[in-house]
């Protein structure tokens, strides 16, 4: 009987796994990938995988180590998470943890220097993150730096290296995720609601309206109605509910990511569209199998 537990703690499942990564966000991933990418010019498909594959290791290996650095708060407060309830071991969260995190920056090393060293920056602050995240108020700052940087690893992969619209891209991109991240601690830490982050939230239709004079100007109007919508219907849960539920504001939130991204391309071509809008109900599916937070 021992030894059959064992087996079971040394071996997790894959849907184990699959929640220590929270693969369920990987979609807003690719699609910040895709933003930079987008901006910055492109260039060939093999390079654009590249980016996702090494920016996918970056993101898993944060998230393992997130858990296993949150193991004493888990083991009082989310006893259900896969090291508390005994699905993986403490040892293996970390090894597996820190070895995405190298493959990841294996991977995007091959995309030339400033790809490396942006990726080296982003692995640092994701492990800052991880580390004090409970305890520093302010962490949601080093969060959307995380976002910020990632923007930037995709733009500097691309034809045409990082421009001034991809760092706006990624300062635009990083004010939504401080706003979420915001809202999200009062998930952890119940206090009375706060309604400054939701101004944060409003920092994408700028940029899209700027972005997007003459001609465009209509397309970007109606992107930014299609986003108010769906950041409005987000909220709901929190703000105007009789229960409040502000995880499922969080984890609709972050399924927005992509339409953060689409704002911020502004949807020129049809295909940029579809891609985008392909990501974004790809969130929506892997969050009904996968917990996004």
């Amino acid at each position: 009987m021992n030894t059959t537990l064992e087996i079971v703690r040394v071996s997790p499942s894959l849907r184990t796994l699959l929640i220590l990564g929270r693969v369920s966000n990987l979609p807003t991933v690719w699609s910040n990938c895709l933003a930079g990418w987008v901006i910055s010019g492109g260039g060939p498909l093999y390079r654009f995988l590249l980016l996702c594959l090494g920016t996918t290791l970056l993101y898993v290996g944060g998230m393992f180590l997130n858990d296993a650095f949150d193991v004493d708060f888990d083991r009082q407060h989310r006893p259900e998470r896969p090291v508390p309830s005994g699905a993986i071991s403490l040892q293996a969260v970390w090894r597996w943890g820190f070895w995405w995190l190298v493959a990841g920056i294996l991977c995007l090393s091959s995309l030339g220097q400033a790809p490396l060293v942006l990726a080296l920056l982003l692995a640092l602050f994701i492990i800052l993150y991880d580390a004090i995240h409970k305890m520093f108020v302010l962490a949601p700052f080093i969060m959307a730096l995380c976002r910020f940087l990632l923007v930037l690893v995709a733009s500097a992969a691309a034809e045409k290296d990082i421009t001034g619209l991809s760092v706006w891209t990624a300062l635009v991109l990083a004010a939504y995720i401080l706003g979420l991240s915001f809202l999200a601690r009062k998930e952890a830490a119940p206090g009375p609601l706060q309604y400054w982050p939701c101004v944060l939230l409003a920092a994408p239709v700028v940029l899209a309206l700027v972005v997007n004079p003459g001609s465009n100007l209509t397309r970007g109007i109606l992107l930014s109605v299609v986003y108010l919508l769906w950041v409005v219907r987000s909220l709901r849960f929190t703000y105007w509910s009789s229960q409040i539920n502000i995880g499922r504001s969080v984890s609709s939130l972050l399924a927005g990511i992509v339409l953060v991204d689409l704002l911020s391309t502004g949807g020129v071509t049809g295909m940029q569209v579809v891609t985008f809008s392909l990501l974004f109900f790809m969130a929506l599916v892997f969050q009904r199998f996968v917990p996004a937070t």
